[in-house]
């Protein structure tokens, strides 16, 4: 569609006129071209720019006063919240309690008219700063006037579309929860989960592209508040900053063995919550579990001041001083403390060893949501991700003998760092993790929001394989298998019209517009998958309604791997024939489960071939004590089946065993063997019977 039909479509009836005009600005390109015979003159790019400029005020005002009148409007509900719960606590008839029912009613219903402003204004200051984008492009091709890169600096100065919306969200998500549980919260830890050592959950992730995480952090926020961990103090931007410095060795063993998620692979990482200036930071180190050893995957860390981070990753500074004032001040029980200091001497004996180095620093903003001391549903939203290197392997010294390089801090987007330092991703990160009893289903509002047009499903995303495949491109061989298609839309039609925040004013409909280069929404998804191994290339059919780019591959993966992804069904829709095909020099790692039994399995097909074998060796065994010309000549057939019939099954049985091994997504059924043996059998029946007769 047109951009100018989605803006007529997409409007919001009371903010009608605010929006940018972008119709009119087009129309006087046109004009002006038509009038002027194909040529732009200064002056018609005064009268140009002077237009641009009064839409951009127009925008910028109007942003600024329906922003400042919901900061009010919330302001003023916060008040009446307290006042509301405040009350209800001092009643001691429970009969009296019906009164203030009516009054948290009106309450929750004001909150919701406060989100779906949010909402709204969300809506409005994209299709607004799109709308820019595409008039300036437009300009540009048209008039040979380059205006974007001078008029992008009139957008920064008023940069109604950079907001951060994440303060207002906390702030309505708390009156929202205080109104929603009537006064009474459920209490605990607000870093649930921030002190406990080694944890596990069933975690699926997933993509949301930038227009959709205001509406997704809104919806979320009214079944699970946002989860703070100082509630005290004020809410600032870099309290949401989450940074991790990942280690690992030049051959990039560690990469490659969370890529092919073998069993035991580790990754090691220093991780720290906000600024540059945070004292205390957290070695961790996950360990992937395949399913049959019966363990699951565990992340364990344990805490370090940052002063002490350099002296313990080069062996100064020991695992037993580390935690030697932990012990004296008796806080934790020994059983505790004994752990932690195993788990760090572990994962010091393992850098040390390997030689292990900073390779990779990702940064995000996470807005996290839990119930406090209930970690059975926790939802994180990480936005603004980035990849940034921390390696000498091309000969630069970016960390200058520290732990991590000290010229960046928390201020994204980095825009001092070289574009072959850093990796910005397009998209948020969704991570739904639930901790559910055997054979429980999911809330059911989890499983509407994971089949909604607002995430695309991406079984075992890693930021740090993102990461390193992307920055260091030049030392892997194999990639993710999300990693071909990161240049197509997720974007998705939305499927169900009540799904989702409905804002008060009602859209104007305008109808359809027919497609152009400046299609808003791409392509929809793909279907079921075919592995092409000697050109390391993805087949796929391709759904034209809401399966979503990765669906083959989710398909795949979850028939490979065999994850609990219960509540992520991809969808059935029509297809059409699409292909996916890795990079030259490249290779597309597609995770294998492998379990013991499959060993077993092929073990016992070997066996049963020398038995077929051991079969033809005897009956020709026996036809030589007949003695004669005939027999022996059937015999010797007998003989070279059997011969050709074992080592025939030891090179399958050897081939079998190295793809198991190495996780190779190949066809393990034989199609030749069982036919070769049936027709060297016949044979040598025949012979026998052929000379039999005709002696």
């Amino acid at each position: 569609m047109k951009f100018g039909e989605t803006l007529k479509s997409s409007l919001i009836k009371d903010y009608a006129y605010y929006y940018i005009r972008y119709d009119e600005l087009k129309y006087m390109l046109k004009k002006g071209l038509d009038s002027n015979n194909g040529k732009w003159n200064n002056n018609l790019e005064e009268e140009f720019v002077d237009n641009l400029e009064h839409e951009l005020d127009k925008v910028y005002n109007f942003f600024r006063l329906k922003h400042k009148e919901i900061l009010r409007r919330v302001k003023e509900v916060e008040t009446l919240v307290e006042k509301t719960v405040q009350a209800s606590k001092n009643v001691v008839d429970p009969e009296d309690m019906h009164y203030f029912e009516q009054d948290f009613q009106d309450l929750e219903e004001e909150l919701s008219d406060i989100i779906a402003d949010v909402h709204d204004l969300n809506t409005f200051t994209r299709l607004n700063y799109i709308g820019f984008q595409k008039i300036l492009k437009k300009h540009d091709k048209l008039t040979k006037f380059i205006l974007k890169p001078i008029f992008q600096a009139r957008l920064n100065s008023k940069s109604f579309f950079k907001d951060n919306l994440d303060g207002l969200i906390v702030k309505l998500s708390k009156s929202y929860d205080l109104v929603r549980t009537k006064g009474n919260p459920v209490m605990g830890d607000s870093s649930a989960g921030g002190k406990m050592q080694n944890f596990v959950r069933q975690t699926t992730k997933y993509w949301v592209h930038p227009d959709n995480i205001t509406e997704l952090k809104l919806i979320i926020l009214k079944h699970l508040p946002v989860l703070v961990f100082n509630p005290n103090k004020e809410f600032e931007p870099e309290d949401s900053a989450i940074s991790s410095i990942y280690f690992d060795d030049r051959n990039l063993d560690l990469y490659y063995g969370r890529l092919l998620k073998t069993e035991g692979a580790e990754a090691i990482r220093i991780r720290w919550y906000g600024g540059m200036s945070t004292d205390t930071c957290f070695i961790e180190r996950k360990t992937h579990r395949e399913d049959w050893t019966g363990e699951k995957s565990v992340k364990a860390r344990f805490p370090i001041k940052e002063s002490k981070v350099n002296d313990f990753l080069n062996g100064s500074f020991t695992a037993k001083q580390l935690f030697e004032k932990a012990r004296k001040e008796g806080k934790k029980s020994a059983q505790e403390i004994d752990s932690l200091e195993r788990l760090a001497q572990e994962v010091q004996y393992r850098v040390l060893k390997d030689k292990m180095r900073p390779v990779m620093r990702t940064f995000y903003d996470r807005t996290a949501f839990q119930l406090p001391d209930d970690a059975r549903v926790r939802i994180s939203l990480d936005t603004n991700l980035t990849m940034i290197r921390e390696d000498n392997f091309d000969g630069i010294d970016r960390t200058h003998g520290n732990w991590r390089r000290m010229d960046i801090g928390v201020d994204y987007p980095f825009s001092q760092l070289p574009d072959s330092d850093v990796e910005r991703f397009p998209y948020a990160v969704l991570e739904v993790k639930l901790q559910t009893q055997m054979g429980q289903e999911p809330p059911q509002w989890v499983k509407e929001m994971c089949a909604s047009h607002l995430v695309e499903a991406v079984p075992k995303f890693s930021k740090f394989i993102h990461g390193c495949a992307t920055l260091l491109p030049e030392m892997v061989t194999m990639i993710p298998f999300w990693l071909p298609q990161m240049n197509v839309d997720i974007r998705k039609p939305k499927q169900d019209a009540n799904y989702g925040i409905i804002g008060k004013h009602r859209m104007i409909d305008s109808g359809n517009g027919e497609m152009d280069e400046e299609e808003l929404t791409g392509s929809s998804g793909y279907g079921s998958v075919l592995i092409d191994e000697s050109n390391n290339r993805i087949e796929s059919t391709s759904s034209s309604t809401n399966e979503g780019i990765l669906a083959p591959l989710i398909n795949l993966i979850q028939e490979l791997t065999k994850p609990d992804h219960s509540f992520n069904k991809v969808p059935e829709g029509t297809v059409f024939e699409t292909q996916f095909k890795a990079p030259p020099g490249k290779i597309i790692a597609v995770p294998v489960r492998v379990e013991p039994k499959v060993y077993f399995a092929t073990e016992r097909t070997f066996l049963s071939w020398l038995s077929i074998a051991l079969i033809f060796g005897a009956t020709a065994h026996t036809l030589m004590n007949y003695g004669d010309i005939v027999s022996l000549l059937t015999a010797s057939c007998f003989y070279l089946t059997a011969a050709l019939t074992i080592i025939y099954s030891t090179v399958v049985y050897i081939q079998r065993v190295i793809n198991i091994r190495r996780k190779r997504a190949a066809r393990y059924d034989d199609q030749w063997g069982p036919r070769l043996v049936c027709a060297a059998l016949a044979l040598s029946i025949g012979v026998s019977f052929i000379f039999r007769y005709f002696r």
